[in-house]
């Protein structure tokens, strides 16, 4: 049996407003980001869920009992922590400014100043974005291309155990997380260039077929226009 996958991403937090990097470090959600959230959840309030999952980072957490909470059709029970969806990791980067980061992460990168990361990623690739970030990390810890795509492809297989038996499951994400998802598994990515960010708050659906297989079919969309 197929199962219908709508990735969501977290509401805004208060990293997201003051412009920095957020991975897995957490910042609570700001009253716009729950506000967003709500009409989300207001728009998927009569969609049918046989289960709702959640990153284990509080912001996810927040956002996935704002989703339960306001479904009137689903009878959801204790929600499912996936350490697995969490954030892409940023290492020592994490906290701080997200424009330096950029910059740095370009340098590294050999391509010099640049703090559009958007145009960092299309000149050099999503592939050496990655290893890049882990070079100009002073610790090296940030998730490089091979961390990441192992766990990607954990996150995949561990949610296919998980709703065998499920025709429809949420699961609330991050952006980095869920972009780079679909940077793999959407027929629309090229698997190297950039894509537009998910806003937060938005739907990604994706198709987790019986033998293990994904894709994404809809990316990025408001839930009012599934």
């Amino acid at each position: 049996m197929a199962t219908e996958v709508y990735l969501v991403r977290h509401g805004e937090t208060m990293f997201n407003q003051l412009n920095k990097v957020q991975g897995w470090c957490d910042s609570p959600l700001t009253v716009k980001g729950i506000d967003d959230l709500k009409r989300t959840a207001n728009a998927l309030a009569q969609v049918h869920f046989d289960n709702m999952y959640s990153s284990d980072l509080k912001r996810a957490i927040d956002t996935v009992h704002l989703m339960k909470d306001a479904n009137i059709v689903s009878e959801i029970g204790k929600i499912k922590k996936l350490p697995e969806f969490r954030e892409v990791f940023f290492g020592s980067f994490e906290g701080d400014d997200i424009d330096q980061t950029w910059d740095k992460i370009a340098q590294a990168a050999g391509i010099g100043h640049e703090t559009n990361v958007q145009k960092i990623i299309n000149q050099i690739g999503i592939e050496e974005f990655r290893e890049a970030t882990k070079k100009a990390d002073p610790r090296h810890l940030a998730e490089n291309k091979e961390e990441l795509d192992e766990r990607m492809i954990r996150a995949i297989r561990n949610l296919h155990e998980l709703t065998k038996n499920e025709k429809r499951v949420l699961v609330v994400s991050h952006g980095d997380f869920i972009k780079t998802l679909a940077i793999k598994y959407w027929n629309n990515s090229d698997g190297h260039h950039d894509i537009q960010f998910p806003n937060n708050g938005s739907v990604t659906r994706g198709i987790l077929h019986d033998d293990g297989r994904f894709e994404i079919v809809d990316y990025n969309k408001d839930a009012e226009d599934l």
